[in-house]
């Protein structure tokens, strides 16, 4: 009898949402604790007898690791991005790298638009100030929590992908007008370059890929260019934005406040920024519900299971 090739998830996710290895491979699972994951050198010690892994794009995929993993066909991504890859190095061992595009799209829209409220309705600072008891306290006081009218706005979308177009749709039902930033598209009278989004805009929502070319692509002199009292929000990466330029930004006053998914050197925030008022954070959690998580790992373990069949994944990023 045949031995199944063996895949590891570096996570304990429930069967159901592996579905698409049932019956062709034996699947390890990660920790048991929640929201734990496998150990960089917990893969290396499993890493000779995988033929296949899945992660949460935490896992550093390089040559090092690559070399201790001979049977290894394919590396899935449950995220979007994928430069935790070392595409040249997939390509020289024959290792599929593949992700999830579109998956987490309307979740991360859903997420650009609480971070958005959040910091436009200081909804954080007031939940603060109800459950300190000041509010039992102060009694009624118009006008000391409020917040700003997004309606008549304008929001600039820089990426203007998947995510970026499902913001879009959403800010327009809040009676916003929408402008972006994208050099890929070009059949969108909406589209306009970066200084024009810049200096309309009254909230600016990050969507764009990490590449070389955006880079810090939000810098001192990007936000100088921000219209006074205006919003960043960062679901991109972090380094798309120069922290020290952003908390200089808004301790000058010059912008309103920023909702952050991502920073610049994650899990690490910067010291100006956490100590903001205006500024809500989450923890690069922005597309992620349920459903998204769900859908994302079927389609990985369907990637796996073409890969492990000897085809090319629906979703491969590299060419082996």
């Amino acid at each position: 009898m045949n031995k199944l090739p063996i895949v590891l998830i570096t996570n304990d996710v429930p069967d159901d949402h592996l579905a698409p290895l049932h019956g062709l491979a034996e699947i390890i699972k990660g920790p048991k604790e929640a929201f734990a994951l496998s150990t960089r050198e917990d893969v290396l010690a499993l890493a000779p007898e995988l033929d296949g892994i899945i992660n949460q794009h935490e896992l550093t995929v390089d040559r090092e690791l690559l070399a201790a993993a001979p049977k290894l066909k394919v590396i899935a991504n449950v995220a979007i991005g994928y430069n935790n890859f070392d595409l040249n190095a997939l390509n020289e061992f024959k290792v599929w790298g593949t992700n999830c595009p579109g998956v987490f799209s309307e979740s991360a829209a859903d997420h650009t638009l609480g971070l958005l409220l959040a910091v436009a309705r200081r909804i954080c600072n007031m939940d603060t100030y109800v459950r300190s008891g000041s509010w039992e306290k102060d009694g009624f006081q118009p006008g000391r929590w409020d917040g700003v009218l997004l309606s008549g706005k304008t929001m600039g979308i820089v990426g203007f992908g998947q995510i970026g177009r499902a913001v879009a749709r959403r800010v327009e039902g809040f009676g916003m007008q929408v402008r972006f930033y994208d050099p890929l598209v070009k059949d969108d009278q909406r589209g306009c370059d970066l200084d024009t989004l810049l200096q309309q805009s009254d909230v600016v929502s990050l969507h764009a890929p990490l590449l070389p070319a955006t880079h810090h692509l939000i810098n001192r002199d990007s936000l100088g260019k921000m219209k006074a009292g205006a919003i960043l929000l960062n679901l991109a990466r972090g380094p798309v934005v120069d922290e020290d330029a952003l908390a200089v930004a808004l301790s000058s006053g010059h912008l309103l406040g920023a909702g952050m998914d991502v920073a610049e050197n994650e899990p690490k925030l910067h010291p100006g920024l956490l100590s903001h008022p205006r500024v809500v954070f989450s923890p690069h959690v922005g597309g992620g519900t349920l459903e998204s998580r769900k859908q994302a790992r079927l389609i990985c373990a369907e990637n796996v299971a073409v890969a492990l069949r000897g085809e090319r994944p629906p979703n491969a990023v590299n060419e082996v």
